[in-house]
This record gives structure tokens, C-alpha cells and sequence, in this order.
């Protein structure tokens, strides 16, 4: 009996495992679970007036979600392939080559629930180039809703957040910004989940769908490094996909094999 219940057990977890975890996901073009979204996103670079390139953020809570959410605190890190961050990627702050280029909506896919209901409102806070080396950049941003507004939030579904939107200004021509062939790997860091009580805020990391779901990249940016953390302790970036290895019944049975 002992070992059909500890059995049981094991298949409940490996279960859970192919499920969505709690964390978050960024892709180009809709949610992470949209069969339609793109890890990479390659551009000619011929264009200032292409349609431009969306980053889409999301996140999935705990089996416990969250009740009164009212509000998303992000954090996003990038890095080019190279020794600086190009002036392609330089955005926001005065006198940068493409200041005005990046920008947040929160305007959802229809792939994937909005935790806000349309009700949320907020921006870009900083763009802090060289955060973790001379490549790289960080995106800060938040969101809210107002208080009559708060959302009860589920554990398991996946939550649209946000919209980063980068356009192709200054990408050909004079004036044109260099940099945009560049490799780039963007990591969805963080994602602090607010709630009129602090003691209830939920910070979620690491990706909620397999090995690569927190992370895009630009022109092929696989093997981009975002690092190393402030203190020494190591870094995150974009490596390949790892596909999911379920492991069968029998593969199960054999671990408590006499």
C-alpha cells in the first residue's frame, strides 16, 4: 500500500510538471501558450517604416493565485552580441539614438486572459543602459488598476501583462542608428504581482512553460548572455530549447523497483 500511495504521488507531480508553472513568458507577437507567438524575431533592417516588432508579456500564478491584484511591476533585461550595446538599442533616455522608439501598451492578444480587463494603466519607468555590462540595458516598467478595479487572479491560467513595442525608425538612411542586425537575447526577469496589502504581493521568475518560455530573442540572439547579477552570481541569457521529457508508467515503476 505504501508503495501504490507514494507511486500515485509521483505520477500527481510529474502530472503538475507539464502543466504551466507559476513564472512568466515573453514572446513576439501574442502569449507564450499562442501556437502563433515567435521566440525569434528576424528583420531585414531595410525599413524605418516596417510595422513594428511586439514583445508580449505574461505570467501564471500558483495553484493559490492571487486575490486583489492590483498592479505589475516588471523588469527586463537584454543583451546584444558584442562588446557595447548598439545605438540601434539605445532608447529613452535624452540624446539617444532611437529615444522614442520603445514603447508599452496593454492592449492583449485575445490568445491569453488579461488579468486587468482592460483596465490597467501605466508606461515605460526606466530604460538603464549598462545595468549589467556595457551590452546590455534594463527595462523597468509598471501598471496598475484603480482600486475599484482589483482583480481576484487564479493559479494556472496563464495572464497577459503587457506590450513592448520597438519600431524601425532611424533603422536606414540618414540619421540611421547602427546596430539593428545585431544579435539580441531579452529576458523577462521579474514580474512583482501588487496588492493593496505589501505582505501579499506575489514576485514571480523563471519561465511558467518549459525551458525557454521567459525568454525571446532578436535576429537569432541564442547563446547571448544577460550578466553576470550585480554580486557575482552568475547570469540568465538565451540558450536553445529543452524539449519536456515525461518520463512513462514504466519508467516510474522502475525508481521502486526491489
Amino acid at each position: 500500500m505504501k508503495r501504490v500511495t507514494l507511486l500515485c504521488g509521483l505520477l500527481l507531480a510529474l502530472t503538475a510538471t507539464v502543466a504551466s508553472a507559476a513564472g512568466v513568458g515573453l514572446r513576439w507577437k501574442s502569449c507564450n501558450s499562442d501556437p502563433a507567438s515567435q521566440i525569434n524575431q528576424n528583420f531585414a533592417c531595410n525599413s524605418n517604416t516596417a510595422p513594428a516588432s511586439v514583445l508580449v508579456g505574461s505570467f501564471t500564478l500558483g495553484a493559490a493565485g492571487l486575490a486583489q491584484a492590483s498592479g505589475n511591476e516588471v523588469v527586463i533585461d537584454l543583451a546584444s552580441a558584442g562588446s557595447t550595446l548598439p545605438a540601434w538599442w539605445q532608447f529613452k533616455n535624452p540624446g539617444t539614438c532611437r529615444g522614442a522608439a520603445m514603447t508599452m501598451n496593454f492592449v492583449g492578444p485575445a490568445a491569453c486572459l488579461d488579468w486587468a480587463l482592460g483596465a490597467a494603466s501605466g508606461g515605460l519607468g526606466a530604460y538603464n543602459i549598462g545595468q549589467r555590462g556595457p551590452n546590455t540595458a534594463r527595462v523597468v516598467a509598471a501598471l496598475a488598476v484603480t482600486p475599484d478595479n482589483l482583480q481576484d487572479l487564479g493559479g494556472g491560467q496563464e495572464y497577459f501583462s503587457f506590450n513592448l513595442q520597438i519600431n524601425n525608425t532611424k533603422t536606414v538612411g540618414t540619421g540611421s542608428c547602427a546596430g539593428c542586425q545585431t544579435p539580441v537575447c531579452i529576458v523577462f526577469s521579474s514580474i512583482n504581482l501588487t496588492t493593496p496589502v505589501l505582505a501579499n504581493n506575489i514576485k514571480l521568475t523563471g519561465s511558467e512553460s518549459g525551458a525557454d518560455g521567459d525568454f525571446a530573442t532578436w535576429q537569432g540572439g541564442v547563446g547571448v548572455v544577460v550578466g553576470p547579477y550585480p554580486g557575482g552570481n552568475g547570469g540568465s541569457g538565451c540558450g536553445g530549447a529543452t524539449p519536456t521529457q515525461n518520463k512513462t508508467w514504466g519508467a516510474v515503476k522502475s525508481m521502486y523497483h526491489n
